[in-house]
């Protein structure tokens, strides 16, 4: 499951290609404060301690998460997928430390620069996202999922394999339309190969062998590189994404005008919910239940607290 851990890992770094985030509002209430109902989010950052309402503080994390403008319903399912989230790591407990969640945030003079004039309007609609999926979680025989999601994928989403009967491959055609689905970036033969040999226990790559010593050894059936050799060394698609800075660990990599060439199609790792697909399926007519349902096969949405 190397794939797969990488791809958890990678995630929470890069859900998509330029993400911004920010977490709405920083104002909470503070600690010891009594009337808490629910679920809470204990904001350790600056010195200064205060908690939020989960539920008031998944609007800033939608806005690290999904475009603001998207379908409703789209934004309803990344609701969904962040309550999910969090609720997992919290586990048994009702509160967690901001900093255990590894979310990125902006302060509200950056949410005003981000998005100017439409500032309080795209809030508001993700707040609304929020509220109206309140509670809900998604669950796979009773626990709650590792709710993965992507911008783009390749055009058919990835298998999780053993513990993740959830993460099933399902095709999303509408994928190749996306802005950016399709990328391509060149590099210096030797630019090229120092990017390789910086990969931890990696090899070594002789640059006047390029392009032969480079070897796609497995893709999956999605079409996303799962080991490849590059000189001496062997690595995941997730490693040669990262060194290279690459949208999509779906590529090929080719000699072009001299230089090593990779194109990329899609864009985040493949895993879960697609983002454009969900946006194309929300235009249709899909209710945010049904398009979680589609990409989480075996899950269904149920209210946290009354997981079966």
């Amino acid at each position: 499951m190397k794939k797969l851990t990488a791809a958890l890992l990678f995630a929470l770094l890069f859900p998509y290609a330029v993400t911004m985030a920010w977490t709405g509002s920083v104002e909470g209430k503070n600690m010891g404060e009594e009337g808490w109902e629910g679920r809470k989010v204990l904001l350790d950052r600056g010195g200064v301690s205060a908690y939020m309402d989960l539920e008031e503080y998944l609007a800033g994390v939608l806005a690290a998460q999904i475009p603001a403008d998207c379908e409703e319903e789209a934004l309803k399912a990344q609701a969904v997928i962040a309550r999910t989230y969090i609720c997992s790591r919290m586990g048994e407990d009702m509160e967690i430390p901001e900093s255990a969640l590894d979310l990125d945030y902006l302060e509200g003079k950056q949410l005003a620069s981000l998005w100017g004039e439409k500032a309080a309007e795209n809030y508001g609609r993700l707040k609304d996202a929020a509220a109206q999926t309140a509670g809900q979680v998604i669950c796979c025989e009773g626990e709650l999922i590792e709710p993965l999601f992507h911008r783009v994928s390749a055009g058919k989403t990835r298998k999780g394999g053993d513990g993740y009967p959830y993460l099933e491959p399902v095709e999303c055609g509408e994928d190749l339309e996306a802005d950016g689905y399709l990328q391509a970036v060149s590099f210096e033969k030797e630019e090229f190969a120092e990017r390789i040999e910086e990969i931890s226990g990696g090899g070594r790559v002789d640059v006047q062998e390029l392009p032969g010593s480079i070897q796609v050894l497995r893709t999956d059936e999605a079409g996303y590189v799962e080991e490849i050799q590059i000189g001496t060394g062997t690595y995941t698609g997730e490693q040669i994404q990262a060194a290279l800075g690459l949208a999509s660990p779906c590529f090929e990599l080719e000699e072009l005008d001299g230089k090593i060439r990779a194109v990329t199609k899609g864009i985040g790792h493949g895993y879960g919910l697609s983002q454009f697909s969900a946006g194309r399926k929300a235009a249709e007519g899909w209710t945010a239940e049904e398009i979680l349902r589609f990409f989480y096969k075996n899950a269904e949405v149920e209210k946290d607290g009354e997981k079966s």
